[in-house]
């Protein structure tokens, strides 16, 4: 009994040791020595318990990049807040990133949750420079968006998870069990630093980040 106990404690120490969970630092945002800001202005907005970090919006893409965490596989988890405004809310979040120009990112099109003509483009993947939403769509078109389940209010919060595990990623929205999205990355590189991401013409909020490494 007391080896079986043993085992069993050695599993959970070999297991918790094994995810390593970190919180980056969004009071820090402004600060380069921690993150890294390319095309955007941000600020940290402080009201009641909460805190968070609020981008603005610009032409091209914004990303800000934390300088301190390397991610290979494992769990990226984070509420986010777009907007219901057509072609102006593109919002997530960038990991196995190289530059400001080379990362995989999954983000979403809060403006087509609830419009059931569009819903299909609700959350997307892609991989910088080469396979960008355009190219995935007409080279691989329903494989790499999908609807969201359950669909959030598109001007509200909502919590996103997303769980790498090379080549495969899934995206989990407000703690739902079926993924809103499964896929296999179409980049090369394996490992980089992750971030937020927000797309043309878009600002986007972001809170909670919590990154859980494998």
């Amino acid at each position: 009994m007391k080896k079986i106990v043993s085992a069993f404690l050695m599993l959970i120490l070999s297991a918790t040791l094994f995810a390593q969970k970190s919180k980056p630092d969004l009071s820090k945002i402004n600060d380069n020595s921690f993150w890294e800001i390319y095309n955007r202005s941000a600020k940290i907005i402080i009201g009641g318990l909460d805190s968070y970090v609020s981008f603005d919006a610009q032409q091209n893409d914004g990303l800000a990049t934390f300088q301190n965490l390397e991610f290979e596989n494992g769990t990226l988890e984070f509420d986010v807040k777009g907007k219901d405004v057509l072609q102006r809310s593109f919002v997530g979040i960038a990991f196995h990133i190289q530059d400001d120009k080379t990362f995989n990112a999954i983000y979403f099109r809060p403006f087509n949750f609830k419009k059931p003509e569009r819903s299909g483009h609700s959350v997307q993947y892609i991989s910088h420079p080469e396979f960008t939403w355009r190219k995935l769509r007409t080279d691989f078109p329903e494989q790499f968006e999908n609807p969201v389940n359950p669909v959030p209010n598109p001007d509200d919060w909502f919590h996103a998870k997303v769980v790498v595990d090379w080549p495969n990623v899934k995206v989990f929205v407000e703690d739902y069990k079926n993924p809103s999205l499964e896929i296999k990355m179409k980049s090369e590189f394996k490992t980089g630093k992750i971030g937020f991401w927000v797309g043309n013409g878009s600002d986007g909020s972001f809170k909670n980040l919590v990154v859980t490494k494998k």
